[in-house]
């Protein structure tokens, strides 16, 4: 089916353009107020080759605590889901690698929404790390990951479904569920496994994926 047209990410301030660099400039960036209630940031984590890309909204309290992405009950829901396909944070071959972000690297307080100053903040590292990584396919997990990377207002059960384009590169995306959700929603995880289907048939067919 045709792509959903995506509008082009805003221009980025200047980022380092290697993995150290990046990793640096992230942990020492003030561009935005969350700076100022943090514990950690949090980069991100899995291969940096990976083909399928993990992004979510932003850290949690224990994913501030750790410095790492998903790392509490949702986090083990989505190793679970991961794995249900065959992949993992910890692999390191094309067969089953992953990279696992988020669109903002700070916890918002109180696990708030990230607002949109904040997110335009952050987009300059989370388009460099899609460019270092160069993922087959974006998976964003949950309704503030997709209207962020979409730039729109619509609800996620618009958004889930077509297979998008992001930025400069036209990186294929897709839109699912984010764990937390499907922790408070169980019955939804039956959808959830549809989109999993997808993501797996798409990384491992070269013929086009249906909605």
């Amino acid at each position: 089916m045709p792509a959903a047209p995506v509008p082009a990410p805003a221009a980025p301030r200047e980022v380092p353009g290697d993995w150290n660099g990046l990793r640096a400039a992230v942990a020492g960036c003030e561009a935005c107020k969350l700076c100022r209630t943090r514990t950690h940031t949090v980069f991100g984590v899995g291969d940096e080759q990976a083909p399928l890309m993990i992004v979510g909204e932003g850290p949690g309290a224990d994913e501030d605590a750790r410095g790492e992405p998903f790392v509490g009950r949702a986090g083990q829901l989505l190793d679970e889901m991961l794995k249900s396909i065959g992949r993992s944070r910890q692999q390191h071959d094309a067969a089953s690698a992953v990279f696992i972000a988020n669109v903002v690297k700070c916890r918002p307080p109180g696990n708030r929404d990230p607002e949109a100053d904040e997110v335009e903040a952050c987009r300059p590292y989370l388009d460099r790390q899609i460019e270092l990584v160069r993922p087959k396919l974006i998976v964003a997990l949950g309704r503030v990951a997709a209207q962020r990377l979409l730039d729109t207002d619509a609800p996620l059960s618009r958004l889930r479904g077509p297979l998008y384009h992001y930025g400069a590169a036209r990186t294929p995306l897709l839109i699912t569920y984010h764990p937390a959700y499907l922790l408070r929603s169980p019955r939804e995880k039956a959808k959830s496994w549809d989109d999993l289907k997808k993501i797996h048939q798409f990384l491992t067919q070269p013929a086009p994926i249906s909605s």
